[in-house]
């Protein structure tokens, strides 16, 4: 792995005020994701490091701006964000750090200018969003928002322009992912008034919003009633988990869309995203006292075997296939 000065010199960012920008997105990036960034330096080419990170300074910032507060302040900053960006975008200049290795970004991948539009276009959607009623509104969601913000790093995995295929496939992982998100966070977006499983699910498995939060679920040694309300929660369960699976496995078929160089950090991702699938599922009920992490030694593993795969890739040793995610660590 390059040190970050030579990451930068590699990328050709040679200007010093620069370097120091993104040295600075380098920092909050690696706070806020320490996981996701340690993947990204150890697996990515160093050319492609510091524009995967000023995207994701830009959508961390973005979404910092509309996550708290009241929803009339949080439409009124995203507005604000909006016309600072687009500012921006037609002036080719800009007075904040997100936004110059955001614009510098750009001038390398022209392909990311689209998806800064449909994430910024999608935003409201996620300010305005505490639950869905149906499965119909969950999938507007990931449409809306949740893929947009995906893109805005996956269009640089691949090769130029995203083609159908490739943005399908994108889809395909980020509604899995989007669901694992949902499930494993369920303690922490009910006690914020959010919830992302549809309403009709609950209804399917005799649960209610309310519910999840009552006595039947949280407490221990329940019967009658509060018994049957825990047997639906880990159908409910079972129900999701079985379908989160089915979409990792079918993400793989992403590994085969981007560039070689670029497939063991793919593969990573959707790896450990099935690890965390399997802590949840293993959680059950305690979900709705927090989230399941995935097994520290088994990440590391799949980080170790990849980081390997990666090295192969570069010269740094006989080219071979890519490796398949051990049994152990499917979901």
């Amino acid at each position: 792995m390059a040190t970050w000065p030579k990451t930068l010199d590699q990328a050709g960012i040679t200007d010093p005020a620069l370097r120091r920008d993104y040295s600075e997105q380098r920092q909050l990036v690696a706070h806020y994701a320490r996981a996701e960034y340690t993947a990204v330096r150890l697996l990515l080419p160093a050319p492609l490091v510091p524009d995967i990170i000023a995207a994701t300074a830009f959508m961390h910032h973005s979404d910092d701006l509309i996550d708290q507060g009241p929803v009339d302040e949080r439409i009124a900053a995203l507005a604000d964000w909006e016309s600072r960006v687009h500012a921006a975008l037609k002036s080719g200049e800009a007075d904040e750090p997100v936004l110059r290795t955001l614009l510098d970004t750009l001038a390398r991948r022209p392909q990311l200018r689209q998806y800064v539009e449909d994430f910024l276009a999608g935003a409201p959607l996620e300010v305005r969003t505490t639950g869905f009623a149906s499965e119909r509104d969950f999938q507007h969601y990931v449409d809306g928002y949740s893929l947009p913000a995906f893109l805005l790093i996956a269009c640089l995995l691949g090769d130029g322009a995203p083609t159908a295929p490739y943005v399908a496939g994108c889809r395909t992982f980020i509604e899995a992912s989007q669901r694992l998100d949902f499930l494993n966070d369920l303690a922490e977006d009910l006690a914020a008034g959010r919830l992302g499983l549809p309403e009709e699910l609950l209804t399917r498995h005799g649960l209610t919003r309310s519910g999840l939060t009552g006595s039947g679920l949280t407490g221990s040694g329940s019967t009658g009633k509060s018994s049957t309300a825990v047997d639906g929660f880990r159908a409910l369960l079972g129900e999701q988990a079985r379908q989160i699976r089915a979409g990792l496995v079918a993400s793989y078929g992403l590994v085969d869309l981007v560039p070689a160089h670029n497939r063991p950090f793919v593969r990573a991702l959707i790896t450990i995203q099935g690890l965390t699938l399997r802590a949840a599922a293993r959680k059950g009920t305690a979900l709705l006292h927090g989230s399941a992490r995935p097994q520290l030694a088994a990440a590391l593993r799949v980080l170790v075997r990849e980081y390997a795969a990666a090295r192969r890739g570069r010269g740094t040793g006989p080219v071979v296939g890519g490796t398949a995610p051990r049994a152990d660590e499917k979901a």
